[in-house]
């Protein structure tokens, strides 16, 4: 038998538990009620001390891809620091102030804060920092991928463009022109209505994992009627090594030709298709060689 001293202690303790599984109860309905939810980050580009803004975008996982989660803290993370915070908008967007000290590609990761709504998530983007006397190409996504001549280049997209494989060749062709000189941008094509976030995180990774060298993920229209107003952006902010365009499509070869750049096309295309001035390349060795 219990003894009476012995009572008020196992009253204690059955108080105890309840009191812990209620807590805990009330842990998992916390949990539970929080929102699932994705973050977007586009990459940025800076000079070396100069500061850089990275856009990130938080939506509700399950949610139309323009439905933003607003009034939520964001952090940024720099080798394992937190350098930087926002609040996102009503349209899920905040934006985030860094200043890198030194030359290169650094992998920057964006997540939710102590938020009481949203459960923890990060994405990753490139931070771009070049010296404005680094050589740059600027690349035409789909001049990287492997399309069955009929075929016409469709907007990245979720499914379609991580299925595509790249040209033979062209990561290690690509890779031998960066490691010591060049530096790269990556345009592709922007779907109609598209912010480009989702469409910077897509190609970020179809990038790695076909091991294509890092770079800037600049997405425009998928007409390449805004890549020569991007390109006299660049040249008008002091970027002048940008004069070098490697694409596909006519269109992205006439933007640089109309400024007296350079432009090469890869692979060969269909008679009719070449503008005057434009140089060809069978394969991504023969882009190097004319290089």
């Amino acid at each position: 038998m219990w003894s009476p001293a012995r009572v008020p202690i196992i009253r204690i303790a059955l108080s105890l538990v309840v009191l812990f599984a209620l807590a805990l109860e009330s842990a998992l309905l916390h949990a539970a009620d929080k929102t699932a939810a994705t973050i977007f980050v586009k990459d940025a580009l800076t000079l070396p001390n100069q500061p850089a803004t990275i856009e990130a975008k938080l939506i509700g996982k399950g949610l139309l891809a323009s439905t933003g989660l607003g009034g939520e803290p964001l952090e940024l993370v720099v080798d394992g620091d937190v350098v930087a915070t926002a609040m996102t908008g009503g349209d899920g967007r905040a934006f985030l102030t860094y200043t890198p000290k030194a030359q290169g590609i650094k992998p920057v990761h964006v997540r939710v804060g102590k938020s009481p709504r949203v459960n923890p998530i990060e994405g990753q983007a490139n931070l771009v920092v070049w010296e404005k006397r680094q050589p740059i190409l600027m690349i035409e996504l789909s001049s990287l991928m492997d399309i069955p001549p009929p075929s016409r280049v469709p907007a990245i997209g979720l499914r379609t463009e991580s299925e595509r494989k790249p040209m033979s060749e062209a990561a290690d062709e690509l890779e031998k022109l960066t490691r010591f000189y060049y530096g790269v941008i990556y345009v592709v094509p922007l779907p109609s209505g598209g912010d480009g976030f989702r469409v910077s995180t897509e190609v970020g990774e179809w990038l790695k994992l076909h091991k294509f060298p890092a770079g800037y993920v600049l997405p425009l229209s998928a007409d390449m009627k805004g890549l020569g107003e991007k390109i006299d952006e660049f040249q008008e902010a002091g970027w002048k090594t940008v004069k070098i365009g490697i694409g596909r499509s006519k269109a992205f070869a006439e933007a640089f030709l109309q400024r007296r750049l350079d432009a090469i096309m890869v692979p060969e295309p269909v008679k009719g298709d070449v503008p005057r001035k434009a140089q060809v390349a069978k394969d991504w060795k023969d882009v190097r060689r004319k290089l």
